[in-house]
């Protein structure tokens, strides 16, 4: 019996920690505009959000014809460089 309540006990403060992990956790999302070229978004992604050639493809097909799309999810002190990063660029950007 002690030993399932300390498996229980041990299964309840992994769930602790994931949700605290997750909590942390942001999303930089892309917006589509008329200005940007998909060559350009995509070399933007693959340098910025260190994206592979695919993840960069789908990614600018989404946020094209979706309107936006999630490039990135981590940390805030992750994804602001990279957020600003992109807007210098002159991409539409947000961390949400």
């Amino acid at each position: 019996m002690e030993q399932f309540l300390m498996n229980t006990k041990r299964k309840e403060q992994e769930k602790v920690d994931l949700l605290e992990k997750l909590e942390n956790q942001h999303e930089l999302v892309l917006f589509n505009d008329d200005v940007n070229t998909f060559d350009f978004v995509i070399d933007a992604l693959i340098s910025i959000c260190e994206h592979t050639d695919e993840q960069a493809h789908q990614c600018t097909l989404i946020v094209h014809y979706k309107g936006k799309c999630v490039v990135k999810t981590g940390e805030m002190s992750d994804l602001k460089p990279r957020c600003t990063s992109l807007l210098e660029l002159g991409l539409s950007a947000e961390i949400i």
